[in-house]
């Protein structure tokens, strides 16, 4: 099965053309570095909208079949950042180790990683995973929560995914 992999970018700006995205293709480049099995890009830039972004997250996850779903922006205290709302409002699961990890990570690297309320969920067969908007942290984040996101798939009968163990060590239960 050939998995789909969703991006999104959350940001009024990059939607309307007037900052360029360089959260999606680093999120992008992360798994083209990393995944060694057969999979499918599908992405969105959007804006800071709860309805668009939970409406983009359903159209990924229950129309485009997306077995892992990766935003960026949107995670912090502003006004506008609704991406942990609109996920916790599309998800049957919530996920909160993922955040707790992610922010543990970034702590290492900048004090106001508190600030982030980067979160994650299972939708269906979907798993879906708030990143920050900072390129550098994208990375660290991904390094930390991946190693649990195949065998994450694999539970909700989704796809298999491989990595390559030179880039992530993905860790799957021994079978018995």
């Amino acid at each position: 099965m050939n998995a789909k992999i969703g991006f999104i970018t959350v940001s009024d700006r990059a939607s309307r053309g007037e900052y360029e995205d360089l959260g999606g293709p680093a999120m992008l480049a992360w798994f083209e570095r990393v995944l060694t099995s057969d999979w499918q890009a599908v992405s969105r830039v959007i804006p800071d909208d709860q309805d668009g972004i939970e409406a983009t997250l359903k159209a990924l996850a229950d129309d485009e079949g997306c077995c892992l779903i990766v935003t960026t922006g949107g995670t912090g205290p502003a006004v506008r950042d609704v991406t942990p709302e609109a996920t916790e409002n599309v998800c049957e699961k919530m996920m909160p180790g993922f955040g707790e990890l992610m922010r543990q990570e970034s702590l290492k690297f900048v004090p106001t990683a508190i600030l982030s309320r980067q979160t994650a969920g299972v939708r269906g067969k979907s798993l879906m995973i708030n990143l920050p908007g900072k390129p550098s942290a994208i990375d660290d984040c991904l390094n930390a929560v991946f190693p649990a996101v195949p065998y994450c798939i694999d539970l909700v009968e989704g796809p298999f995914l491989i990595a390559d163990p030179k880039q992530c060590k993905v860790f799957r239960p021994k079978k018995k």
